[in-house]
C-alpha cells in the first residue's frame, strides 16, 4: 500500500488548476499495482472544485469499481467527504454512468 498525503499540497484545497496538478502526481500512482491511501488528515478544505478535477476525473482513465478498488480514503472531515461524494456524483451524472454507489 501506498499513502499519498494531501495535507503535503496545503490545508485548503480548492481550485480546479491545483486540482489538476495534484491529479497529475496522483494519477500513476492509482494506476500501478498498489493501493491507495488517499489521506486527508490535517486537511480543513476540499473544495466541489478540486475534487472533481483531482479526484472525480480519475473516471475518465478507469471504471469506478476499478478505482474503489485500487483506492481508499482516511482522515476526511464530513466537508471534504460530502463535497468530494457531490463531485463524483456530477461526474458519474456526467458521464452517464451515475451509481447510487457512491456514498
Amino acid at each position: 500500500m501506498v499513502r499519498f498525503e494531501f495535507k503535503n499540497i496545503g490545508e485548503y484545497l480548492g481550485t480546479r488548476q491545483l486540482g489538476s496538478q495534484v491529479r497529475s502526481q496522483l494519477l500513476p500512482l492509482v494506476m500501478s499495482d498498489e493501493k491507495v491511501v488517499l489521506d486527508f488528515s490535517d486537511v480543513a478544505v476540499v473544495s466541489n472544485s478540486f475534487a472533481d478535477e483531482c479526484l472525480a476525473k480519475l473516471l475518465l482513465e478507469m471504471p469506478f469499481d476499478q478505482l474503489k478498488q485500487r483506492t481508499t480514503f482516511t482522515g476526511l472531515n464530513d466537508l471534504a467527504r460530502h463535497n468530494i461524494v457531490i463531485a463524483f456524483r456530477r461526474r458519474m451524472k456526467a458521464m452517464g454512468i451515475y451509481q447510487e454507489a457512491v456514498s
